[in-house]
């Protein structure tokens, strides 16, 4: 054998991915049993006579990678591949999946077995197998995706060549052919095909335009058509819009609205007049009764007068006869006992002019003594003790706190307990449905949001509420993480603004009161902000961000863009937060701090949280409503006993406040009292100064008072009168003032029925000035007007589905034109770029495979010549014997068999160079050779193997290849002669 090793100046470099490890055939085409052959990664020789199944593998390797029955040219149909005798074939072929190109190795691993199977009826199924056997698919579609992974092309001349391909393509004189095998070697006849399907498929597209052109036309003739008939609509619309005004105004009209009001404007003004009246009557009314009641208390004071000074004079006349013999001393005894007057006058001591004055003034303080003859009995000192006595009472009965104090604190109470109450009923429908706590209507929103969503309505999907997609680590903390966010926990956000004016259209229609949650806008990102140079890293307290369990980083951000959270620290201990935050280095960037209590702590001052318990972030339910109402029903013992205490306190403020009206009454009257007590006291000393002319003195007094008494009983009289006149005249005008009342509330009770009655009909109040008659006939000429007019256009809802399906249908169809133009428009200018790019691509693979063809004849000392015409689509090639210019150029037709075997290689070679493949087969490539031409070929073939170490070959050849180097690279398989029973190999390296 030869000494040469063209393997042996290279290093051992494996295939990773795509090559063929193994292969076992059961009962396929004439073979009951081949296999397993066991593949070597690089260089595969399949030795064996004719018969021995050196073209079953082949063929059961197309079959089973995805060729058809055609591509093998040994059948029409895969049930020709089914033993006779047999229900089915089997082939299991494994490949290498190792490497970056490895497909899906974490469910592979490192091998993919396919197994096929092939039914007597021609069906074939797949299963796909892992490393250890075990089925992980068996759909076709998983086949095609291995196979494009590993670019596996078992249809493509280059990856396997089998003697009919061969045959057609390179032993045939025509130049067409080969350029065909060159096409299809390298997929530009594929692409070639692509191109041609994608300019019939333009074709066609155009043709449907045309269509569609001609279809529109009568698509917007009847559109137009359709419009006009529902613009006569419009007519029909305004008519029907003026018989429901018409039908308001006569709700209005007939219910007699105006003529109540009317009405019930002249009484009003009949009312206010006579009210007028009886206001300006009243100032004189008043006038004469105090005129009235002056002259009747001087009537009587002049009628107690003159019966005192006829008494006096009586009197008087009487103790005339002890004149004389008494003159330094006057008694008066009233003769009734009822007074007793002493009186000691000195005759020098009065003056006669001053006699009537002064005993005019006596008089009058005997009145006065009269009418108070009482007061003598009492002591003006004991009048203030009492008075002070009772101030004192009422003082330590009003020396409560105030009772607005205790009205203030019990609504604060109040307020307290209905707030509890709501959150108790929001904790016990949240033990089903946790969104409940915040809010009634939080699920009701959620479920629209996420009917909108589904519609489209939203370009990203809102989030919300905040905290409801955020959870503790540490329940603890949970009312010191909800002071911090406050707000937020309710709020939404959104990713545009059109989503936001979106999700507030759902917000009023869920919630058409209160308070909505707030709408934060900011744009969603997929990761979450890098807060490293910013965030406080403490390494005992964790701050609110790290505190948090935030699944959606679209959440994460938007809480710490609008609060801060990786900056806030959550330290559970108060003392240790004040002490930690206002110390003198305090953490860095650290804003602020909570503690489990919610107290916020800063580096200069400290908040007190306002709230006891949380209420969204809790993980307790039970216990917080437990919690709940127990201190309900702490609340509302307490607003029993304030309820207790209000009530004994009224009572108390009533009963001190008459005792205080009564004290100030009784101090009113003493006063009054001791005010007179006084003057009768001064006016004793006048009573001395009388004096003894006392005949002139009663005649004088009597006839004065005769006089005065008969000019006020005529004051009073007419007085009286007038009083009387007055009087009556009032009462009727007030009885005439409750006529006008009793009619008027009449008219306001008809007024109203008939207002509502009207707005039945019509809310909204109209001014009406035609009568009822008028609107009637009307209304009667409109209606017989819109039924003429709908008999005549028919049915209201049929025309407008009509329009509106014609409009639809003509939007679609020019809207659908338009898409195909623009698509015929992109089509052009794709397949303009890709035809220029086809051809730079074909005119590079058709000289890089002249320089490798060139090279190869080069090592058996030929020159030749490739030309290639892709307008006539034939590629000839020159081939020169010998060296230099020693023989013409001669093309392969003039060659011998062996030689135009070789050049035959070279070109396979060529091509082997051009193209990408993991692995190669070539069926019987020297079987026209001589020993020389093979020996050659052979080298070139193994060489070139050796340059691509991480591709695998498989040549299929009926020569034993004994005369092959010795190489752990190469890997011979020797069939034996078959049997038409069990067949088996024997391989190994260089054997």
């Amino acid at each position: 054998g030869h000494s040469f090793d063209p393997l042996s100046k290279f290093y051992k470099v494996e295939s990773d991915a795509g090559i063929v490890e193994s292969i076992t055939l059961k009962n396929f085409m004439c073979h009951s049993h081949l296999g397993p052959f066991t593949f070597g990664p690089n260089v595969n020789f399949i030795v064996g006579n004719n018969g021995s199944g050196k073209s079953a593998v082949l063929t059961a390797l197309i079959v089973t990678l995805g060729g058809n029955a055609q591509a093998t040219n040994r059948g029409s149909s895969l049930k020709g591949f089914v033993k006779e005798g047999e229900g089915s074939a089997d082939v299991s072929i494994t490949l290498r999946n190792k490497g970056r190109d490895a497909f899906k190795p974490e469910v592979y691993g490192s091998s993919i077995i396919v197994d096929l199977r092939i039914t007597r009826e021609g069906l074939r199924t797949y299963k796909m197998k892992n490393k250890s056997g075990q089925i992980v698919t068996t759909k076709k579609e998983e086949l095609l995706s291995i196979l494009d992974n590993f670019n596996v092309q078992v249809n493509n001349p280059v990856s396997v060549l089998t003697q009919e391909m061969s045959k057609y393509f390179l032993h045939s004189k025509g130049e067409g052919d080969k350029y065909k095998f060159f096409m299809k070697a390298t997929q530009l006849e594929q692409m070639r095909e692509d191109f041609f399907y994608i300019k019939s498929t333009k074709s066609v597209t155009e043709d449907k335009v045309g269509q569609y052109s001609e279809c529109l036309k009568d698509l917007k003739r009847t559109y137009l058509e359709k419009e006009d008939r529902y613009k006569s609509l419009a007519s029909l619309d305004e008519m029907h819009t003026k018989l429901e005004e018409l039908q308001k105004q006569m709700a209005w009209a007939l219910n007699k609205i105006e003529e109540a009001e009317k009405k019930y404007k002249e009484i009003q003004e009949q009312l206010d007049k006579i009210t007028q009246q009886v206001q300006e009557l009243q100032p004189k009314c008043a006038e004469l009764k105090a005129e009235a009641q002056h002259c009747n208390t001087l009537l009587k004071s002049s009628e107690v007068s003159m019966q005192s000074l006829y008494y006096t004079a009586l009197y008087l006349g009487y103790s005339l006869h002890w004149k004389k013999s008494k003159s330094d001393q006057v008694y008066f005894s009233h003769f009734e006992s009822k007074y007793l007057i002493t009186l000691k006058i000195r005759p020098n001591h009065l003056k006669s002019n001053f006699s009537c004055v002064i005993l005019c003034n006596c008089v009058f303080i005997i009145v006065i003594i009269n009418s108070h003859e009482g007061i003598r009995s009492q002591n003006p000192g004991s009048c203030y003790l009492q008075i002070n006595k009772r101030r004192a009472v009422v003082y330590m009965k009003v020396q409560h706190p105030h009772p607005s104090d205790f009205r203030r604190e019990q609504d604060m109470l109040q307020r307290s307990i209905e707030t509890n109450r709501r959150n108790l009923q929001t904790m016990e429908s949240s033990r089903s449905n946790r969104l409940r706590r915040f809010g009634e209507h939080m699920p009701d929103l959620l479920n629209a949001i996420q009917d909108a969503h589904k519609r489209g309505q939203f370009k990203q999907k809102p989030r919300g509420p905040l905290g409801f997609l955020i959870s503790l680590k540490d329940p603890e903390l949970a009312l010191a993480v909800e002071v911090c966010l406050k707000g937020q926990l309710q709020a939404f956000t959104c990713d545009n603004y059109e989503d936001e004016k979106v999700l507030q259209g759902i917000m009023f229609k869920v919630f058409p009161k209160g308070r909505r949650p707030t709408i934060i806008t900011s744009r969603f990102l997929q990761h979450v902000h890098d807060t490293k140079r910013r965030a406080v890293n403490h390494p005992q307290y964790p701050s609110v961000l790290q505190a948090l369990e935030i699944e959606d980083p679209v959440v994460a951000n938007c809480l710490i863009d609008q609060r801060g959270i990786e900056s806030i620290l959550l330290i559970k201990n108060r003392t240790e937060a004040r002490r930690l935050m206002q110390g003198k280095n305090p953490p860095h960037n650290c804003t602020s701090a909570f503690s489990k209590d919610g107290d916020q702590i800063f580096t200069n001052r400290t908040y007190t949280a306002d709230q006891t318990r949380a209420n969204y972030l809790s993980g307790d339910v039970e216990e917080e409503i437990r919690l709940l109402q127990r201190e309900i029903e702490n609340q509302t013992a307490q607003a029993s006993r304030f309820k207790q205490q209000m009530k004994k306190l009224d009572d108390e403020i009533k009963q001190n406040e008459g005792l205080l009206r009564r004290t100030h009454i009784e101090q009113k009257t003493t006063k009054v009292k001791l005010l007179q007590f006084t003057f009768l006291a001064r006016s004793k000393c006048f009573l001395l100064l009388l004096k003894n002319e006392y005949n002139t003195v009663s005649c004088f007094l009597f006839l004065f008072t005769f006089f005065r008494i008969n000019k006020t009983d005529q004051e009073v009289l007419k007085c009286k009168h007038h009083k009387k006149h007055y009087d009556e005249k009032r009462n009727v005008q007030l009885r005439n003032i409750q006529t006008l009342k009793e009619s008027l509330k009449s008219k306001e009770q008809e007024l109203q029925e008939s207002v509502t009655k009207a707005k039945l009909i019509c809310p909204e109040r109209l001014e009406v000035r035609r009568s009822a008659r008028s609107l009637d006939t009307e209304i009667s000429r409109l209606k017989v007007k819109i039924t003429t007019q709908q008999e005549h256009q028919g049915d209201r809802e049929e025309i407008l589905r009509q329009y509106n399906e014609a409009l639809e249908n003509y939007t679609n169809m020019v809207q659908h034109v338009k898409n195909l133009n623009s698509f015929i428009k992109k089509l052009d200018s794709v397949m303009n770029q890709r035809q220029h790019v086809y051809a730079e691509f074909r005119r590079f693979l058709s000289a890089r495979c002249k320089y490798y063809f060139d090279s190869m004849l080069s090592q058996r000392g030929y020159t030749g010549s490739m030309t290639f015409d892709h307008k006539n689509e034939t590629l000839s090639i020159s081939v020169q014997p010998g060296q230099g210019k020693q023989a013409d150029m001669s093309d392969m037709r003039s060659l011998s068999g062996g030689e135009r075997s070789f050049s035959t290689v070279c070109f396979v070679l060529s091509l082997w160079a051009i193209t990408e493949a993991p692995f190669r087969c070539l069926d019987e490539f020297d079987v026209y050779m001589d020993m020389v031409n093979r020996r050659i070929s052979m080298d070139m073939m193994l060489k070139v193997a050796a340059g691509q170490s991480y591709r695998q070959f498989i040549f299929l050849t009926p020569q034993n290849m004994s005369s092959l180097p010795e190489s752990e690279n190469i890997n011979i398989l020797r069939l034996k002669d078959p049997d038409r029973g069990q067949n088996n190999a024997s391989q190994g390296p260089g054997k």
